[in-house]
């Protein structure tokens, strides 16, 4: 019997979802996190939620890993100095950028700083032709002072650009052998590695974060492999990817800025699983914490991908889940503006000392308070009671506001739940409207602690008409974890037009991708039934600036009689075109700028439980309350718990749903029926209850 173990970890706490392959067991957790040492928490909640469930660790096969180390370190400025070594006169290229402001019409903020400072950048008389041509070859003296300069900045890691290094790693690697001859102990990058396309500001600030980020990294990992060794010595390790996949811990040293969105990327899985279990083709997913919420959307069951990203102010292009964010959470707190306006967030109260009712000496008004307030928690509190909640401290909290404004407490509590509903839709409508898509289409998927309470009123706002709400909303990442694909993704930075006479070209990219997607699969060990290839150009009208994903085939392995026709293309690419800009060309010429091959390899398959043949009997309220949900009129609102709903049970609004991890309110006249893998699908009837 081999068990399958996610692990999420959070700022606060730190998440199990576990899994048996034989038997179909099903097991959650909850510890504390431990900043300091994020292993700590990892080791510890594995021991006692096997422990706690009966599960012998000698039969756990995988572990599966999303870590906020990486991120963390970015954004509190953490990593290890960093030397870069790049092409002569690109010295300050880190700097320069792009020439943007990060808000276009904030004329006091700035970028935040590099990462290396000036003295540090190092640069080296080489040169590599826009064709991969060597245009100057740098000397061994020239190279052993590059390298003498990188010893004596002291950096423990060391990132390698050169100007169409991605065409021609040949100097990038050279000078990569000679540093390492003399300085083993300094990490290198090499950005024909870490990112070979072109774009050389992008490519290069991915490839210092990525330096940046390896000690702090390799240490880590290297601490967690010890672990789970001794504990689970059976158990493989995988490190979670920004692009929704897992890696080897081996890969994850090597490539550490590929975790950098981990976490949200989990979620996104997560979703699709569920969307896939519930047969919820179009999603839009909500994970609202204590802090923010992030937003994405799935198609056909697939997460979205996005190649540009900033992570604490630095630009990063590698694949990576399409998420936005917006600093609403649990914690955020109402606060009145310099023009007597409420805001809500971005300021939140956190973990410590939290929202007012948790009587941990908070005195904020935040949006946990308000639902609070309003009756949609219960005063039973959080995490099976194990939390307790004080309504009064909420109310306390909310008085001045309310004071202010001359309304009652829970008018006050619920206009500070609509502002935050409708930043929370300015966002959705970013990943949706904004791309083309009609959020009418979609159906809402909220998770996270605070997600299904705020979600009824983000779904009404856009116009959708349906939910799925997870069997354990606040678990959806490390889920999400478990039933992550082992992924590679390997690109080809080459220029040419859509047309015939390229075709031959476009079938040599492909076998050159594919050849490497091969040799990884083997490299992984990745079990043969699985295997999956996926071929996408990045094109674009002659003359655009940017390009747009299209998919040119999948399977199992690609050959060149797999390929479209170019005429099939160029109908795909102003199919594409007209979704996210609203026109497309039939006539002007298209090129592509850049072939990927994402490889994949699935580790383990979930089966879908079966509805139960019998009808179950109606679902038995632990108690009653009464609840708010508009502002004026509480209505008496049966409770239930959720861990005792049945497959097949219905619960009719209004009803307040607790478990462990979240709460969720069904509003008058919706209904909510029960999964035969226990998620709930609410019908929203606005009508009804209008």
């Amino acid at each position: 019997m081999g068990w399958t173990i996610g692990v999420d970890v959070g700022g606060t706490f730190t998440d199990f979802y576990a899994a048996n392959s034989t038997s179909g067991a099903i097991h959650v957790g909850k510890t504390s996190s431990t900043p300091a040492n994020p292993a700590d928490a990892i080791l510890n909640g594995l021991d006692a939620l096997c422990k706690k469930h009966n599960i012998p660790m000698q039969e756990i096969e995988r572990i599966s890993h999303g870590t906020t180390v990486g991120t963390n370190a970015l954004i509190q400025r953490t990593g290890s100095r960093v030397a870069l070594v790049t092409t002569k006169g690109f010295r300050d290229l880190l700097e320069i950028g792009r020439q943007t402001r990060p808000h276009m019409y904030d004329l006091q903020i700035d970028h935040p700083a590099p990462l290396v400072d000036r003295e540090h950048r190092i640069e080296l008389n080489e040169r590599i032709g826009a064709l991969g041509e060597i245009v100057n070859e740098p000397t061994l003296a020239e190279i052993d002072a590059a390298v003498d300069a990188v010893i004596a900045s002291k950096a423990k890691a060391c990132a390698v650009g050169f100007l169409f290094g991605f065409r021609n790693p040949v100097h990038e690697q050279q000078f990569a052998a000679a540093l390492h001859a003399r300085a083993p102990q300094i990490s290198v990058s090499l950005s024909s590695e870490v990112q070979p396309e072109f774009r050389e500001y992008e490519r290069f600030s991915t490839t210092v974060l990525n330096a940046y980020l390896q000690p702090v990294l390799s240490q880590y990992i290297h601490t967690l492999e010890q672990g789970v060794e001794a504990a689970a010595p059976g158990a493989s390790l995988g490190i979670n990817q920004s692009s929704g996949g897992l890696m080897s811990p081996k890969r994850s040293r090597k490539f550490p800025i590929r975790t950098a969105l981990s976490g949200p990327a989990a979620g996104a899985v997560g979703a699709g699983h569920a969307a896939s279990q519930t047969n919820r083709r179009n999603i839009i997913t909500l994970d609202m914490g204590g802090t923010s919420a992030d937003v994405a959307l799935i198609r056909d069951f697939k997460v979205d991908l996005a190649f540009n990203r900033d992570v604490a102010g630095f630009p990063i292009r590698m694949p990576c889940v399409d998420v936005e964010t917006v600093g609403a959470g649990g914690g955020s707190i109402a606060w009145f503006d310099r023009d007597g306006l409420i805001k809500v967030g971005p300021i939140s109260a956190g973990a410590v000392p939290g929202p007012a009712c948790y009587g941990a000496g908070g005195d904020q008004p935040t949006v946990t308070d308000a639902n609070l307030v309003l009756g949609r928690l219960s005063t039973r509190g959080l995490l099976d009671g194990d939390m307790g909640l004080d309504e009064a401290l909420s109310r306390a909290a909310y008085q001045p506001l309310a004071d202010q404004l001359n309304f009652s407490v829970e008018k006050t509590a619920h206009g500070v739940l609509g502002i935050v509903v409708a930043n929370m839709v300015r966002t959705i409508r970013i990943i949706s409207v904004e791309r083309g898509h009609d959020p009418r289409d979609f159906v809402l998927m909220p998770f996270g602690g605070a997600g299904p309470l705020q979600a009824r009123d983000v779904a009404v706002a856009l116009g959708m008409k349906e939910m799925v709400i997870p069997a354990a909303p606040g678990i959806v990442c490390a889920q999400g974890l478990l039933v992550s694909d082992l992924k590679e993704d390997f690109v080809s930075s080459t220029r040419f037009k859509l047309g015939a006479s390229n075709s031959s070209l476009l079938a040599s990219l492909l076998q050159e991708l594919n050849a490497k997607a091969q040799s990884w699969f083997e490299s992984e060990n990745a079990p043969t039934d699985g295997r999956r290839v996926e071929l996408v150009a990045d094109a674009r009208y002659v003359g655009q600036n940017f390009e747009l994903a299209v998919a040119v085939a999948a399977g199992s392995r690609l050959i060149e009689s797999d390929l479209p026709s170019m005429e099939f293309l160029h109908a795909k690419f102003c199919e594409v075109h007209e979704l996210a800009y609203g026109y497309a060309s039939t006539e002007a010429p298209i090129e592509i700028v850049n072939v990927r091959l994402s490889a994949s390899a699935r580790l383990h398959v979930f089966e879908n439980r079966s509805a139960a043949s019998i009808t179950p009997p109606a679902p038995i309220a632990r108690a009653q309350q009464p609840v708010f949900f508009d502002d004026e009129h509480s209505v008496t609102t049966n409770l239930y718990d959720r861990s005792t709903l049945l497959s097949g049970q219905r619960i009719y609004g209004p009803a307040i749903i607790e478990q462990l991890d979240t709460t969720t309110p069904i509003y008058p006249n919706d209904i909510a029926e029960v999964t035969p893998d226990g998620h709930l699908i609410v019908t929203i009837n606005t009508e009804l209850s209008a």
